[in-house]
């Protein structure tokens, strides 16, 4: 309760705990089963999919800031949500059968694994909570599809497609530090050094995760669904930006203070430097998008 004017007002809507528990009882099943808990393994180690064990948090999260429009009115929805939590789980168990995952690669069954657990989390939700709650819960149960990895096909894809990009823009930022360099495709050859930007330098990791920042920040800070497409678009362009700049700067430290820093730490683990200037690219774009949406509103 709360006071308003010296009168006590509802705080809100309680949440269930009967149907709260037995969804975080059926959450801890399902993230026990051996497959499921293969594939978070998987993650963790993983070179580009290190972010997905936060995924659940936030989702979590951002339900417990709308819970009480999410949970005002709950009824069960036994149906639909059976519907799709079983064809889930159906589908967990075949990924998980040697004869059917036979020819797979490890990639893909994950996927696929994680493809089917988000099925399952969002079917028990809606058998539990129902469709309203779920309608209410959409962005942050969606959200959760960035637990999936990108299956082989499409990862390569974007690898090159990175790779190609953040060349360009290579080729564009050389003649400005005004170093004489050749070009041949992806490799540029400078005075004495052989810089090629390979599949390892196209920035997969740090793209996903500027994508999911993007798209959580457009959720929070803009309304308009244009806006909120055009941040996650203009995360690609600056990807390849913010990979140019680390391939030239760590090419010049290289070339003019020590060749030690093209096989340093600031090479291998310097990632978070060069992700952090992406946001600071960002943020301006966040601004002008808001500033957008006004100009559109008046």
């Amino acid at each position: 309760m709360q006071k308003l004017n010296g009168q006590r007002t509802p705080a809100g809507p309680a949440i269930d705990l009967k149907r709260l528990m037995l969804f975080i009882a059926a959450m801890a099943l399902l993230f026990l089963y051996a497959p499921v808990r293969e594939y978070l393994s998987w993650t963790i180690e993983s070179p580009y999919y290190t972010h997905i064990s936060v995924i659940p948090f936030v989702t979590a999260y951002l339900i417990y800031k709308k819970r009480r429009e999410i949970f005002a009115d709950n009824s069960y929805a036994p149906a639909l949500g059976c519907v799709i939590a079983c064809l889930g789980g159906f589908g967990l168990i075949a990924v998980s059968m040697p004869a059917l995952a036979q020819g797979w690669g490890k990639n893909d069954a994950h996927a696929l694994t994680a493809a089917m657990t988000v099925m399952i989390i969002i079917g028990t939700f809606i058998m539990l909570f129902g469709k309203r709650a779920f309608r209410a819960a959409g962005f942050p149960m969606l959200f959760l599809i960035f637990m999936i990895p990108l299956p082989t096909a499409a990862e390569d894809w974007v690898i090159g497609t990175l790779q190609s990009g953040s060349a360009e823009f290579v080729g564009v930022l050389f003649p400005i530090t005004g170093v004489p360099v050749l070009r041949n495709g992806t490799v540029f050859q400078l005075p004495g050094i052989s810089i090629e930007v390979a599949p390892q330098c196209s920035g997969i990791r740090s793209s996903l995760a500027l994508l999911i920042t993007a798209v959580l920040a457009g959720h929070l800070y803009l309304k308009k669904n244009w806006s909120r497409v055009l941040l996650a678009l203009v995360v690609i362009p600056v990807t390849m930006f913010k990979n140019a700049i680390r391939i030239v700067v760590l090419s010049l430290l290289g070339l003019y203070v020590n060749r030690g820093y093209l096989e340093s730490s600031l090479h291998r683990d310097g990632g978070i430097v060069f992700f952090v200037l992406a946001l600071v690219l960002m943020g301006p774009i966040l601004y002008l998008l808001r500033r957008g949406e006004e100009s559109f509103d008046t």
